[in-house]
């Protein structure tokens, strides 16, 4: 039983450090701003981010490096799809 307490802590330790790599605020946008695809990437792990960003000084929930409106879409589609969008509210189950 204690093994697999192991296997999951360090999964989970894995998956937050691969999100880690892949959140706003970080070196990759310096010289080419962040696009639709990783503003859809960013809004879903906007949840992961916010809570590392509590503990860490270099971790942004939002990449301010960004090309305006199409980053914006696809940050606003990005939390849709992680925190449900509307279809919950629509639901009568």
């Amino acid at each position: 039983m204690k093994t697999v307490s192991k296997k999951n802590f360090l999964l989970l330790i894995l998956v937050l450090l691969i999100f880690n790599s892949c959140a706003p605020g970080n070196e990759e946008f310096v010289q080419a701003p962040a696009g639709f695809w990783m503003g859809l990437w960013h809004g879903f792990i906007s949840l992961f981010t916010f809570v590392i960003s509590l503990f860490s000084d270099t971790v942004e929930i939002y990449e301010s490096n960004n090309n305006g409106g199409w980053y914006n879409f696809g940050f606003i589609i990005g939390i849709s799809i992680f925190y449900g969008g509307s279809s919950k509210g629509t639901c009568r189950g």
